[in-house]
Formats: C-alpha cells, sequence, structure tokens
C-alpha cells in the first residue's frame, strides 16, 4: 500500500519522526496536516508514551475502552506509525537508511540523548547532509539549564505566563492546556519551513534549537515589553486586560459575557447601548487612558449596568453596533457553534475498530485557497505501517521484515 496522494503545500516532503507526548508531536502533526509524509518512529511494546495518558480512552467497537487515549489522537493525525528500536545496533542502521530517504528529523530528547545512538545531528548529518534536523528541549542544546529536563507545567512557570495568570490575590495559574508544549510545536513547523526553504536554495541542511523556556519567554508578548519598557513587573489581573479598559468578563441578568472595548468609539457606542451615555463624557473615562488609570472605579459602576439585561441581547444588541463581546462557553457550545461547525473545526474521520466507526477530532484552522489541508490519515496504532514503510522506502522483502521482527529490532 503507498501513501495516500497528499494534496497540501508540503506534497513531496518527507520527516522522520522521533518525537512523543505533545510538542513534537504537534508540529508533525501541522506539517502532516500541510501534506508533509510524516513517519512516526515509536519503541516496539511501548509506543508513545500519551497512548496510556487516559481516562477518557476511546471506545472501541464493544463500547469498552480502547488503549488509545483521548490525549494521543490530539496530535497524532496524518502519520505512519513505524516501531523501531533504536537501541540496538541494527535499529540504528535502519534508522540511518530511512533518514536517508526524509527531508526533515524532528526529535524531542533530553540534549545529547541521541549521540548515543548515533542519531545525533552531526552524525545524521554524515548520512544526508541537506537534512533539517529540529531539536525540541525545555531548555535548549546550550546554557546552564541545557541537561534539565524540561516539561509543560516548568515553561509556564519559569517562562512567566503563571505569574500573569489568575486572580490578583489568588495563587499563581497555569493555562488550562499545555500551551507551552503546543506553541513551542508552532514555532518548529515555521522554523523547520524557513529551513527548508534555505535548503531549496542552497543545499544546506541545519540544525534548528528550540527550547520550552524560549518559545514560553517569546508569547510574553504585549506583557513582555510591558515590562521592559516601563521596569514595572506586570501583576495578574484575573479577567482584566492591563492595557485596555473595559476588557473584562461581566455579569448579565442570567449569567456572564466578555466585554472587549478597544477604543473610546467603541467606549461611547457601549455606553450608549447601556443607557449611560454619561460614562462616555466622564473625564475620568474618556480616553483609554484614564480608563486603564481608573479601572477600580470603572469597574465598581459597570457590574450594576451590565446585570440589567441578559446576555443574548447584550451579544445581539452590541454585535449591531460593532462592539466586542461574546458569551463564556464551556466545550459543548463550543463544539456546537453553527460557526465553529461552518469553519470545520469539528471534524471526523474514518477510525475502523472505534464503537462508532469514526473519530471526531478538532480541525486545523489554516484555509488555503489552492492547496487545501486533507485529512488523509487518523492517528496511527503503534507500528501499523511498519511493514507498509519498510516496503516502501527501503524495498525489503517479506523475509527480511519478519527476520527484523523476530529480533526485536521492530
Amino acid at each position: 500500500m503507498t501513501a495516500p496522494d497528499r494534496t497540501g503545500p508540503l506534497k513531496g516532503l518527507r520527516v522522520f519522526d522521533l518525537t512523543r507526548i505533545l510538542a513534537g508531536p504537534t508540529c508533525t502533526q501541522l506539517l502532516g496536516d500541510l501534506g508533509a509524509e510524516i513517519i512516526k518512529i515509536e519503541r516496539p511494546g511501548h509506543g508513545d508514551d500519551t497512548r496510556k495518558w487516559g481516562p477518557p480512552f476511546l471506545k472501541d467497537e464493544n463500547g469498552e475502552d480502547s488503549d488509545t487515549a483521548a490525549y494521543y489522537l490530539s496530535a497524532n493525525r496524518n502519520k505512519r506509525s513505524l516501531t523501531l528500536d533504536i537501541a540496538t545496533a541494527e535499529g540504528q542502521a535502519l534508522a540511518k537508511r530511512l533518514i536517508a530517504h526524509c527531508d526533515v528529523l524532528v526529535e524531542n530528547f533530553k540534549v545529547g540523548g541521541l549521540a548515543k545512538f548515533g542519531l545525533d545531528y552531526a552524525s545524521v548529518a554524515e548520512v544526508k547532509p541537506d537534512i533539517v534536523y529540529c531539536s525540541i528541549t525545555g531548555f535548549g542544546q546550550t546554557g546552564p539549564y541545557a541537561p534539565r529536563a524540561g516539561y509543560d507545567y516548568l515553561a509556564q512557570g519559569m517562562g512567566g505566563i503563571m505569574s500573569l495568570t489568575g486572580e490578583p490575590e489568588g495563587e499563581p495559574v497555569k493555562v488550562g492546556v499545555g500551551i507551552a508544549d503546543v506553541v513551542c510545536g508552532l514555532f518548529a513547523a515555521n522554523a523547520i519551513q524557513a529551513a527548508l526553504r534555505h535548503r531549496d536554495l542552497t543545499g544546506e541542511g541545519q540544525h534548528i534549537d528550540l527550547a520550552l523556556l524560549d518559545t514560553q519567554i517569546a508569547w510574553l508578548v504585549n506583557e513582555g515589553m510591558n515590562y521592559l519598557v516601563s521596569g514595572q513587573v506586570p501583576r495578574r489581573q484575573g479577567n482584566e486586560h492591563p492595557n485596555i479598559v473595559p476588557y473584562k468578563v461581566l455579569p448579565c441578568s442570567d449569567g456572564y459575557f466578555i466585554l472587549a472595548v478597544g477604543n473610546d468609539a467603541q467606549f461611547q457606542r457601549f455606553c450608549a447601548f447601556a443607557g449611560v451615555p454619561e460614562l462616555a463624557e466622564d473625564e475620568r473615562f474618556k480616553t483609554n487612558a484614564n480608563r486603564v488609570r481608573n479601572r477600580e472605579a470603572l469597574y465598581a459602576l459597570l457590574p450594576e449596568v451590565t446585570a440589567q439585561k441578559p446576555l443574548d441581547t447584550w451579544l445581539d444588541g452590541l454585535a449591531e453596533i460593532g462592539v466586542p463581546s461574546g458569551p463564556v462557553n464551556d466545550l459543548a457550545r463550543v463544539f456546537e457553534d453553527p460557526h465553529v461547525l461552518h469553519r470545520g473545526m469539528r471534524m471526523k474521520m474514518p477510525y475502523p475498530g472505534s464503537e462508532s466507526g469514526e473519530l471526531e477530532m478538532m480541525g486545523n484552522p489554516i484555509k488555503f485557497s489552492r492547496t487545501p489541508v486533507d485529512y488523509k490519515r487518523p492517528p496511527p496504532k503503534a507500528g501499523e505501517h511498519t511493514d507498509e514503510v519498510l516496503t516502501e522506502m527501503l524495498d525489503l522483502s517479506e523475509e527480511e521484515i519478519a527476520a527484523l521482527r523476530e529480533a526485536g529490532t521492530i
């Protein structure tokens, strides 16, 4: 069986994927969505650790928990899985033969962890000089923290985002998903494509060094610059914004809604619709800069105003006059929202062996006009494509593959 025809802009690229958990798989899933062929390498008998990170587990055709966790399914679409023991000499030799047919290698082992297997960048570049080799670690290939193991939670704490998240008087709070991992994976995918552009122009491969901590710091964005410009350490502000007021969750008569006023004209329109036009003329609140300075006074007044009308009245009325607002949806509401469905952010893939024969997934947000994202493969079972890949890429016979399996190499 050959790989399905690809339609994305990265069609024709092949990635040797030595990643697991979240940051690396996020990167390679995105590359796969964009058309690259992803060969996911997993340890025989174990596979990616996140296969067991449940519950919840996907239900099998009998309605029972399978051995595949939802966590694994979130970041491993559009890949083929090949089990390979790179701790053995035979596995290392086979890996290098496969890498010679690849454009990109992505790995997230500890610093130096692949050198003992002869699969570090210097060793791989001897086999494939133009390889684009991307290493994802907690703290990078250099620096005093480089040898340390890195985790999303640590990056969020050390990188400052937890100091900005949570209520002012509460404890620091991490983001509710592994956002440091995910954003690092997105940076990695971007860096890989830039390095491929350089390779195509010059013939040169290179080593990309990405760290969770570095990328976490990079997306401190305005709060990072607020500190660097002012020298003042930002404090946690709960649902408030450091530079825009009003920008907050506010009560309505049947729950809560988000008000996100971005400029003075929007504030004037909001006040008129809310029946308090005088607030827009109050010198304390007339400009955004003054509203920021007087946020406590304004936020003391607004809840009594917004609590007078129900959610739909606020959302519909403010949308009509161009004032940004929105609900605070739980995930059930998110995945039932007609706009979300229209945009393809909830989609299905065939998944034999599951209770429904299908797998619901979150869609890719990128919309191309000419080279659309496609969903050719659901997340693979461990080793599902071992024979297929070895036959297709290395032209191994059934007997050779059987011998490798007997030896525990695959």
